[in-house]
């Protein structure tokens, strides 16, 4: 069986940890077929620029990373297909979506994730996003944010961890079930399969457990039609390549997967499960 693990990143982000070529070496060592790097372009953060405890998110050196990309691919062609992508993180503001147009059209990445990171002037990955909101608010707001996303004007092939904001949220009963947000959730699921867009299982789920979304939301994705799935450990350092995937794998052949997809230039290629 091939590997794949795509949306993953290094030290160009400000929260990866190890070197592109650092990864890469753990990647091959792990005998991944497929390898996606997929690093932080955070204009999201325009209308923020502070971190959890206040410090600038500093950009990313885009030039510097696309040409360390090509230039790790071309070392590795023949050995491992080595995907140099880029993850957007959404927001609405025309001036936020033209400058990841102008970043598409001037690297061209091999693919590009689409995530929501940005709710309510913060990112709601921190445990603050939970204060003074009920669960409900919090993460019907996070959803409606992932709805509109999906009509970003940039151009994307995967949707990125779909239940982000649960990560580390503090109420007592923190996870996020199709049950309770069935209405939003089955408009983004049959969004995503109306576009044609893969939705991305991703096993950096914190302490939601081994992968997120949930296979109750994978379940009803798969029942509205939609067969399209990527795999991400979103690992940020080397140790984590990979992590759990195969649990992933066994958790969607459940559901009844039979491939992962990975896109690559335009092109969508199955790996059989």
């Amino acid at each position: 069986m091939l590997l794949t693990d795509v949306h993953n990143h290094t030290s160009f982000s400000p929260d990866g940890r190890n070197s592109m070529e650092d990864m890469l070496a753990t990647a091959y060592k792990k005998g991944l077929a497929w390898y996606g790097i997929a690093d932080h372009f955070n204009y999201d953060y325009d209308r923020m620029h502070l971190t959890e405890d206040g410090k600038p998110v500093p950009p990313i050196d885009a030039a510097a990373y696309f040409k360390r990309g090509r230039e790790m691919q071309k070392e590795y062609e023949g050995r491992m297909h080595v995907l140099i992508g880029a993850e957007f993180g959404y927001d609405h503001p025309t001036r936020v979506q033209q400058r990841y147009i102008e970043t598409e059209q001037r690297y061209k990445p091999d693919f590009v994730v689409n995530s929501v990171h940005t709710c309510l002037g913060g990112d709601c990955f921190f445990p603050h996003y939970c204060n003074g909101k009920t669960r409900a608010y919090a993460y019907n707001v996070y959803l409606y944010r992932v709805l509109e996303s999906l009509d970003a004007s940039y151009p994307y092939d995967i949707v990125a961890h779909i239940g982000y904001c649960a990560r580390n949220a503090t109420y007592d009963d923190f996870v996020l079930r199709y049950e309770d947000f069935a209405d939003v959730l089955d408009e983004i699921l049959k969004r995503i399969i109306a576009k044609g867009k893969i939705l991305e299982v991703n096993s950096s789920a914190k302490k939601l457990g081994d992968y997120l979304p949930g296979k109750d939301i994978l379940t009803r994705y798969y029942e509205l039609g939609g067969r399209e799935v990527s795999f991400a450990s979103d690992a940020h350092f080397a140790e984590r390549v990979a992590d759990r995937r195969a649990i992933v794998v066994q958790m969607l052949r459940e559901v009844g997967f039979s491939y992962i997809t990975v896109p690559f230039r335009g092109q969508r290629i199955r790996v059989d499960i």
